[in-house]
């Protein structure tokens, strides 16, 4: 077993792979689940920035989007559990069939609200599946951990209504939500970040705020996965016992665990 730096086992392949197989595949025996309990907590955060900003058709960008899963569960409703079901290796062999199943999907379930997805991310192939399913409707392969935006990229970011994001914070900082911030020309999108606990966000909250957010941590806590053995646990678990936080209860009993940060616009 590989861990990175973080004490994390490295699942760096399942996200370079031609389709989402690999994915869903690797993660099902972990239980990994984040993005079906964030689901409803970003859907109540759409429909309060629909009402509060009247914007029929929010533009969405979602940080780390993978094979664009958060997009497929709020665009067209999907579940995880369907998910999993869908790309479990029983259906079609090939990359052009699940493609096409994948739109016969986001044709057939149009949601009574539209959403517009970009999603970001390192793997050009996650990214290229994702688009060519009908999941992401714009995508954004960049490192803004080390790079400003392209003029094309920032184009796309432009307009961005609100953040999201399900497990990439730690691995990207606040570099990037910096840069994200600065492509909206004055503009500050809505966040929703759901942060595991074993990542400090601090760095991230003070560089919000001084861009002019305010931030809430909502007190609930989300799994996330169970870990992938004891030696994944106890790297996590060296690294949260250093940096000062408890996991009595919650990691120590074999799942990570993450935290969801909403950050608003502070108006004066």
């Amino acid at each position: 077993m590989r861990l990175d730096a973080s004490g994390k086992v490295s699942l760096d392949h399942i996200y370079t792979a031609p389709d989402p197989r690999t994915y869903f595949q690797a993660l099902r025996p972990l239980g990994y689940r984040v993005p079906q309990l964030a689901k409803p907590c970003f859907d109540k955060l759409i429909k309060e920035y629909r009402e509060t900003e009247q914007v029929a058709v929010p533009r969405i960008l979602d940080i780390g989007c993978s094979y664009g899963i958060n997009a497929a569960l709020l665009k067209y409703d999907a579940t995880m559990d369907e998910l999993y079901a869908r790309y479990d290796g029983s259906g079609p062999a090939s990359r052009a069939a699940l493609l096409e199943r994948d739109r016969d999907l986001s044709r057939s379930r149009r949601p009574a609200h539209g959403l517009r997805f970009t999603g970001l991310d390192a793997s050009t192939s996650a990214l290229a599946y994702a688009h060519e399913a009908g999941f992401l409707d714009d995508t954004v392969h960049a490192d803004l951990e080390a790079n400003d935006p392209t003029p094309e990229q920032r184009g796309l970011l432009a307009g961005t209504d609100l953040v999201i994001s399900t497990g990439c914070i730690g691995y990207v900082t606040e570099r990037t939500l910096i840069r994200v911030v600065r492509a909206q020309d004055g503009r500050l999108p809505w966040m929703a970040h759901f942060v595991l606990r074993m990542f400090p966000f601090d760095p991230v909250g003070k560089a919000l705020a001084e861009l002019g957010y305010r931030t809430v941590r909502v007190d609930e806590v989300f799994k996330q996965r169970r870990f992938a053995g004891p030696e994944e646990q106890r790297g996590v678990l060296d690294g949260m016992a250093a940096a000062g936080v408890d996991a009595s209860g919650l990691e120590e009993d074999g799942w990570l665990y993450a935290q969801l940060y909403l950050s608003w616009p502070q108006h004066p």
